[in-house]
């Protein structure tokens, strides 16, 4: 589990032999968390989780009583690391499907980061991260369900690749229709349509709860997707970028 935790964190740059030693040391408790549950029930929570096994997500329900996905949180992803105190998001952190989570004390966690900056550096990147993922999420909304989706796709590809939980063009996504549905807010039926058509074009198709893109590069071309957003573990550069992204920037500039 330690492991984990260290892995996570490199992802945002070298830790030193101390640090590294210091947070295989860190006391994780284990626990299994079923599917469509809450992995947290208190709005103050004295623990920061991080998620060894399975999906999870953020979630807001409104007064109707619709939920609305955030954030989806896969295997290596930290909940609230970056709060050295109690901290009210109001909203909720569920599990997708069966989860293993390791609770870690946030007081642990409050005086690594005074200890350490390398530490404390690494889980601000991290929240960083997820801040600049959120952003990106928010700017997908506005768009065709088809592009929508395959940013998406395009996205936990390279997140689960960086967790070693994928390979080239295929991963074991165990999500249901219905929960895709909530995370693009869009209707059952509308995904199942858009799938359909993405599949028929020769793009990826969803079956058994596994995504396989058959032509990855044709598939971030339709998305417009950058890695870069998600540079805590993409290892994106400027220069690394798709000329997709460099020429509206040259254009831009000029």
């Amino acid at each position: 589990m330690n492991n984990f935790l260290i892995r996570s964190l490199e992802h945002t740059g070298v830790l030193s032999e101390v640090e590294i030693e210091a947070l295989q040391h860190v006391n994780l408790r284990e626990r299994i968390v079923p599917a469509r549950t809450d992995i947290d029930h208190d709005d103050f929570s004295d623990t920061i989780h991080l998620i060894l096994d399975g999906f999870a997500c953020r979630y807001k329900i409104w007064a109707e009583g619709e939920r609305r996905i955030l954030s989806l949180l896969v295997p290596g992803d930290l909940c609230g690391g970056h709060a050295t105190m109690p901290f009210v998001f109001h909203n909720k952190v569920a599990a997708l499907t069966n989860c293993t989570i390791a609770d870690i004390p946030r007081q642990t966690m409050a005086e690594l980061i005074d200890r350490y900056p390398r530490i404390a550096r690494a889980l601000w990147w991290v929240t960083l991260a997820k801040l600049s993922t959120t952003q990106a999420w928010l700017a997908n909304m506005g768009r065709p369900a088809d592009k929508r989706m395959a940013h998406f796709f395009c996205e936990v590809l390279v997140r689960l690749q960086a967790a070693d939980l994928a390979d080239e063009n295929s991963y074991d996504l165990g999500l249901t229709q219905f929960d895709l549905a909530e995370i693009f807010g869009l209707s059952n039926v509308h995904v199942n349509r858009v799938l359909k058509a993405l599949k028929e074009s020769g793009l990826l198709a969803v079956s058994n709860r596994r995504v396989t893109i058959f032509d990855v590069r044709r598939l971030k071309k339709l998305a417009e997707f950058d890695p870069g957003y998600l540079h805590d573990i993409s290892g994106s550069t400027m220069e690394g970028r798709s000329t997709l992204v460099q020429e509206p920037i040259a254009r831009w500039r000029a």
